[in-house]
């Protein structure tokens, strides 16, 4: 390649940058609403029972507008619905903290739940089988 071709190559990168930029954060936006969908749902089924009514109603509500925003892919809709969802979701998840503890899984659960409410990465649990190796 000669220097004039770098040359223009570099200066086309530099005027496409922050469109770039743009779609990156537009993407990520869009992922992590995505990820929010999910994990509401798993929460509301596994600990939906301990959620008042009166929290529920919200939640479910939140939900709806945000995957209304994430189907339609509209990043400016999805935000402002993605903050509303984590609001509500975490004054019922303070809510359940305060009841009697129903054992160490639900605290862990609502940990993780906190913890993604407030941007920490993902925590996923998984299962394992110890095995051991025969010796040869």
């Amino acid at each position: 390649m000669s220097d004039a071709e770098i040359e223009k190559m570099r200066q086309e990168a530099e005027a496409n940058a922050d469109e770039d930029n743009k779609k990156k954060e537009e993407i990520e936006t869009l992922n992590k609403a995505d990820g929010m969908i999910f994990q509401t749902e798993k929460q509301m089924k596994e600990f939906g029972d301990k959620i008042p009514e009166d929290k529920k109603q919200p939640i479910e509500e939140a939900l709806a507008e945000l995957k209304t925003a994430h189907e339609a892919k509209d990043v400016d809709a999805v935000g402002p619905a993605l903050e509303k969802l984590e609001s509500v979701f975490q004054a019922a998840s303070q809510d359940m903290y305060a009841q009697p503890e129903g054992g160490v899984r639900d605290k862990i659960q609502m940990h993780k739940l906190e913890a993604h409410a407030d941007g920490a990465e993902e925590v996923t649990d998984v299962d394992f089988e110890e095995v051991e190796e025969e010796a040869k």
